[in-house]
């Protein structure tokens, strides 16, 4: 796999992720009833930032990825 690929993946996920809790920031204080748009988008949140530290566990193990210490 293209380093730049990675690269992408690991962006496009954080958008994402942010994305998300913009959403569920915006229906918080949008929504004034007892809607489930903010526990939904935040629960979608959740499931991309676990979904994330997963792919990029499996991307490690299968040394697609090398992890390296700070400053190394």
């Amino acid at each position: 796999m293209n380093d730049s690929l990675k690269t992408l993946l690991i962006i496009a996920f954080l958008i994402l992720i942010l994305w998300n809790l913009g959403a569920g920031l915006y229906y918080m204080l949008v929504d004034k009833s007892q809607s489930k748009r903010t526990v939904n988008a935040l629960t979608r949140r959740i499931a991309l930032s676990v979904g994330l530290i997963l792919i990029v566990m499996l991307a490690i193990w299968m040394g697609w990825i090398t992890p390296h210490g700070v400053g190394a």
